[in-house]
């Protein structure tokens, strides 16, 4: 059996046969089309370009379910940035480094695409 699997916007064509799964195509998704420029303004936030310093992505997607920094405050390497829920599990995200928080792109309760921007440190 031949199955379409939609992954990060990239289609894999996927051929089951008894005990064994491979890919045989994958093929990039169509764009949707594009709403009135008015209609997509609104429903799209503006990008937030990240100050200088190290940009903290999100690893998966999810919903931020608890920030344990503020903008101005000084962490260590390891150090719990904020919790990110992704299938029912919740992962904490650590800073990679030590410095000093300079924004925090996302609020409690926000949903977050993979490699969105949630904390920058410098």
């Amino acid at each position: 059996m031949i199955y379409i699997v939609r992954i990060n916007d990239k289609e894999y064509e996927v051929e089951v046969e008894r005990s064994q799964a491979s890919i045989t195509k994958t093929t990039a998704v169509a764009e949707p089309p594009a709403a009135a420029p008015a209609q997509a303004a609104a429903a799209t936030p503006a990008p937030v370009a990240a100050p200088a310093g190290q940009a903290i992505q999100a690893p998966m997607p999810g919903t931020i379910v608890d920030i344990k920094v503020n903008a101005g405050e000084n962490v260590k390497k390891g150090e719990v940035l904020l919790v990110l829920e992704a299938m029912k599990m919740e992962n904490e995200i650590t800073a990679p480094a030590d410095g000093v928080v300079a924004r925090v792109f996302v609020a409690k309760g926000a949903s977050v695409s993979t490699g969105d921007a949630l904390v920058s440190i410098k």
